[in-house]
């Protein structure tokens, strides 16, 4: 039996090998010993980094949305005007996605598990909210420069925002040959930004 290394890569191991049980199985049927087995190592190694299977899975939870903020900050410092800034992030997550859709439909599917589909005491609902606020953020900023107009509450445009990007994202991950890129990220922006509804003197 592999004996307990405290080294980053005995952690990673054990995230990997997690993440593929509970994206293929769910949190509830994966077994700590199923994971070490994966992982090739042994129990006290999960224990010592993760305590137990509900740190794992937690730790995978975490990584996902600190990850996605990360992401969401450095798009945002690319650019100063709130189309650059959206297109940016919307780019990026798509990137992330495509690379990380195993937990990426962790992360989506926690939000709506039933009780015993995920640990209790779960913690995930700050880091939500800080990804949101950051967004929301750049929405209230672009309010106050005058590249939105002030018809709308802030918090409003961002949940409508949020709404787009998410519905985008969650197909990318039921339709595997969907591949949103940075042309989508222009085009949603643009949707957002301008509407639908047709202009004065078009399409009449």
């Amino acid at each position: 039996m592999a004996k307990a290394v405290d080294n980053s890569g005995t952690r990673r191991q054990l995230l990997r090998a997690a993440l593929k049980r509970f994206a293929h199985s769910g949190y509830a049927a994966s077994s700590v010993q199923g994971i070490v087995d994966d992982a090739k190592l042994s129990k006290p190694a999960l224990y010592y980094h993760f305590q137990d299977k509900a740190g794992l899975f937690q730790a995978l939870v975490s990584e996902a949305h600190d990850e996605r903020y990360r992401l969401l900050c450095e798009a945002a410092e690319q650019s100063k005007e709130i189309r650059g800034q959206l297109e940016g992030i919307l780019t990026v997550l798509f990137g992330y996605f495509l690379k990380n859709r195993e937990l990426m439909r962790i992360s989506f599917a926690t939000m709506f598990a039933a009780p015993g589909e995920v640990p209790a005491g779960l913690s995930y609902a700050d880091k939500c909210e800080r990804n949101f606020e950051f967004v929301h953020s750049l929405i209230k900023r672009a309010q106050k420069n005058g590249e939105l107009e002030k018809r709308f509450d802030s918090r409003e445009l961002a949940f409508g925002f949020y709404g787009l990007v998410n519905s985008y994202l969650v197909s990318h991950l039921v339709m595997r040959d969907y591949q949103p890129d940075k042309k989508t990220a222009r085009r949603i922006v643009a949707l957002f930004l301008t509407g639908a509804g047709a202009k004065k003197g078009k399409n009449k």
